[in-house]
């Protein structure tokens, strides 16, 4: 096969299996219960997920450490959050942050 239809055979199945995700939750939901306990199980396994992408996009570049410009960045981002500044406050003060932090020579 050329690698043009290889690419579009893998964006289909992609497609299809995303459409398939998406769709199994209204259709599963008044056929499928789960306990309590699995169900707490799963909203801290969703929170350990996106804490453990967020992490590693804040501190790493392929598989070398970021510098430390990046995660202080980042922190200063999320003290923003947390204080609730609007989002375009927030991302204008991590990038400010890193940028200044760069422009000063820290990698």
């Amino acid at each position: 096969m050329t690698t043009g239809v290889s690419l579009a055979i893998g964006v289909a199945l992609l497609a299809v299996g995303t459409y398939a995700m998406r769709a199994a939750g209204p259709v599963l939901r008044n056929r499928i219960s789960v306990s309590e306990a699995t169900e707490k199980l799963m909203d801290r396994a969703t929170v350990v997920l996106l804490v453990a992408v967020a992490l590693t996009g804040a501190f790493f570049i392929d598989h070398d450490f970021a510098g430390w410009a990046r995660p202080a960045g980042v922190t200063v981002g999320v003290i923003a959050a947390l204080l609730r500044a609007p989002l375009a406050v927030v991302v204008i003060l991590a990038a400010a942050t890193a940028a200044g932090l760069r422009a000063l020579g820290v990698a």
